[in-house]
């Protein structure tokens, strides 16, 4: 699951208060312009405006009075009563039948040596052979696909925080590292199946050369020791499932776009959009999983469902890269950098991100809700259906004003790319 962010996208879940405020995830868009040299340059009024944009979506659906904050606050208990739990420990047979059924047994399922070179089979002399037409292919994809890609690989890298992360749930967690519940087999195969694509992205990157593995590592197990923001109530299956199903087709899309950038009509490596095109395909069946438990939270228990999907959006899904850190930035600073990268390479969008919350929408259901909402579920439901629309009008008039801006763009070197340097107008 990666996606990175912008492009991505893997799912932990920090041990948070749950009276903390909430966060402020922004999403740069940033078209871009190309200097003379071929460097990516993104103009200063669409950072600043796409910053703009991202924050004001984010507080549209955050302007309440100081009850409502307190009411919101106070209502996420509620997802951890014994009646809203014992729905999930009833749902385990629905489980076993719709959920486990999308994991691929492992004599069925690719590995990385199926994608990459195998010095075992080819032998000395082949493998030297592959890797030679590896590096040629790799030598065609632009720098800023490559930092992007970087970021998807370091995503999934940071695996250990995700497992982790849903063992926090209640009841669907996986409480002594081998229980034979439906939900804890579902947590440990789909770690599983996500643990090759770390390995099969690592083991291309190292191959092609044109990565400074070092840094690439230490960015690794920085995002692992300092874990991600969730912005939701951190034991709530319920908000979770939402936070899942949106990362996993965030990821899908992200590993998708990739592929097709490099692929034969884009920079021409066949590996990489074949590993890339792998990988988007298990996430798209991850993806189908997580909806599949959301929509059938939303069957049985649809103000619960539509009113933790509101809080979540309400928060901004936070992409598993927010905290993101190359050793020389971090936080925000590195995190805004990055999605505006991703933005005009096109692998993460901001369109995407509206995308995804339309489809989910649609897949769910939610504006046929009717029967069995309460007055706060009522409001939740007519949130989420308005929200697609005020995001495109956000946008389009970030567009507008990116127009009448023009700012000199800030070469910033990139320690991935040996310090190769990508044209960035700050904000």
């Amino acid at each position: 699951m990666a996606l990175a962010a912008a492009t991505v996208l893997r799912f932990g879940y920090p041990s948070c208060k749950p009276n903390a405020p909430a966060g402020r995830n922004r999403c740069c868009c940033n078209p871009q312009t190309t200097t003379g040299n071929g460097v990516l340059a993104i103009n200063r009024s669409t950072w600043n405006g796409a910053a703009a944009s991202s924050e004001a979506t984010a507080a549209a659906g955050r302007r309440r009075d100081k009850k409502d904050v307190v009411d919101e606050e106070d209502e996420w208990p509620s997802y951890l009563t014994p009646e809203r739990l014992d729905v999930l420990r009833e749902m385990e047979p629905w489980v076993e039948e719709h959920v486990l059924t999308l994991l691929k047994p492992v004599e069925a399922s690719w590995q990385p040596s199926d994608l990459l070179p195998d010095p075992a089979a080819l032998g000395s002399d082949g493998f030297h052979a592959a890797c030679l037409e590896l590096r040629a292919g790799a030598a065609e994809v632009p720098d800023e696909l490559l930092v992007c890609l970087v970021a998807n690989m370091v995503t999934e890298e940071a695996l250990p925080t995700y497992p982790s992360g849903l063992n926090r749930f209640e009841v669907v967690r996986d409480a002594t590292g081998a229980d034979p519940t439906p939900w804890a087999r579902w947590i440990r195969g789909w770690s599983a199946e996500e643990n090759r694509h770390g390995d099969v992205l690592n083991r291309y990157m190292h191959l092609s050369g044109r990565f400074d593995m070092r840094e690439v590592e230490r960015t690794v197990q920085r995002l692992i020791r300092d874990g991600m923001s969730f912005h939701g109530p951190v034991r709530s299956p319920y908000h979770g499932f939402v936070y899942l199903t949106f990362q996993e087709r965030a990821t899908a899309i992200a590993h998708g776009n990739t592929a097709r950038l490099v692929g034969a009509r884009g920079a021409g490596d066949s590996t990489l959009a074949r590993i890339c095109g792998t990988v988007a395909a298990d996430e798209k069946r991850h993806e189908a999983a997580y909806t599949r438990i959301m929509g059938k939270l939303f069957e049985v228990e649809p103000d619960a469902a539509v009113r933790a999907m509101a809080y979540m959006m309400r928060h901004r899904i936070d992409m598993p890269t927010g905290l993101i850190n190359d050793g020389r930035h971090s936080g925000r600073d590195f995190y805004d950098r990055f999605s505006a990268v991703a933005q005009q390479a096109g692998t993460y969008t901001v369109s995407d991100y509206r995308g995804i919350l339309e489809h989910l929408i649609g897949q769910w259901g939610v504006k046929e809700l009717a029967s069995g909402l309460s007055g706060e579920g009522r409001r939740a439901r007519d949130y989420l259906c308005a929200l697609p629309n005020k995001m495109q009008r956000m946008e389009d008039k970030v567009l507008e004003r990116a127009v009448k801006a023009r700012n000199e763009p800030t070469r910033i070197p990139i320690n991935w790319i040996f310090d190769r340097v990508i044209s960035v107008v700050l904000p």
